[in-house]
């Protein structure tokens, strides 16, 4: 009650029809929600921007909330109070998650606790709210889909960005010959420090032909594949035998040849985070913990807004020239 009673409001910013970058409206007279029976509430420091939420936004993509809403998943904060039943957390502990019930872009948001994790203090929130949907997805592409192992090779098309470099730290540390595309050189720089063996740039006409000398005539064993729409004819032809392709990203459609999985029994497999069993998470949760607590797990914060500025946001994350590490809210 004391806590209504206090802070009833926040700010926090709803969409209220669908559309470019526009409809993204800052609020300073929200309600702020109330955890429920196993539900916490969270101070939100920080919230990652995902390209996802661009496209649910301009409401083309599969999922449509229903209206108004605010977008965001991927928070770090202080939690700030707790429902019936909850016993993980207590107020004051530093958190992450990588889904909240009523959205990640406001000053507090409410969330399952058990889709809530400790956050290390070895991140700050900058660093925590990079690590929901990037590192559970990289995670969940690699090993429970594409069911990489030591030794194999992976190619992450598209590795500067927060999936991307996720993508390379955990490929790295688990023991495979990590490959990595980007768009500019200090993307390439990036993801050379984040674990790549090699590095690529996709802005190179002649770079796929560089990708084959230099895995030889074996091919890629995995391609981690941000934009499928782009390169996904590409990729049939740089995989090995049995190799597989994990479609992480897509923004349109594309034409190949199935001829081309045919010759190399490969497969083209979707990953999306959100069809994950409780399980499942868990066990990437765990994955993630421990590569912090290792120390090699540590992500890589690129653009930072104020939340004023989250349709500029919106806007830079499709269109600009390369990505740099996670883009947040603070």
């Amino acid at each position: 009650v004391t806590m209504a009673a206090t802070r009833s409001v926040m700010r926090a910013v709803r969409v209220f029809e669908f559309g470019g970058p526009e409809v993204l409206k800052l609020q300073s007279d929200v309600l702020v929600p109330v955890p429920k029976e196993n539900q916490v509430l969270i101070k939100v420091h920080a919230c990652g921007v995902n390209p996802v939420e661009t496209y649910i936004r301009s409401g083309t993509y599969a999922r449509k909330p229903a209206l108004p809403y605010t977008p965001g998943s991927d928070v770090a904060g202080v939690i700030e109070g707790v429902g019936e039943h909850v016993t993980a957390f207590k107020k004051g502990d530093r958190v992450f998650t990588l889904e909240t019930l009523s959205g990640g872009y406001a000053e507090y948001a409410v969330a399952a606790a058990s889709r809530v994790f400790p956050l290390p203090d070895k991140l700050d929130f900058r660093q925590g709210a990079a690590l929901g949907v990037p590192y559970f997805t990289a995670y969940r592409a690699l090993f429970q889909k594409g069911r990489a192992r030591a030794g194999e090779s992976v190619l992450v098309h598209g590795a500067s960005g927060g999936v991307g470099l996720a993508v390379c730290q955990i490929a790295r540390a688990c023991g495979l010959k990590v490959l990595g595309t980007a768009g500019t050189e200090e993307g390439m720089n990036m993801i050379l420090r984040n674990g790549a063996h090699q590095a690529f740039n996709h802005r190179d006409p002649n770079y796929t032909e560089r990708i084959k000398a230099c895995t030889g005539p074996g091919g890629v064993d995995i391609i981690i594949e941000m934009l499928s729409n782009v390169n996904l004819d590409a990729d049939l032809q740089l995989l090995s035998f049995a190799g597989r392709v994990m479609v992480v990203g897509c923004r349109g459609r594309i034409e190949i040849n199935p001829r081309d999985t045919m010759s190399k029994e490969s497969s083209i497999i979707g990953v999306a985070l959100f069809h994950a069993t409780e399980e499942e998470r868990s066990e990437c949760a765990t994955a993630i913990l421990e590569g912090i607590e290792a120390g090699w797990l540590k992500p890589v914060v690129g653009l930072e807004y104020p939340l004023e500025k989250v349709a500029q946001a919106h806007e830079d994350i499709i269109h600009s020239s390369g990505a740099r590490g996670k883009m947040v809210l603070l």
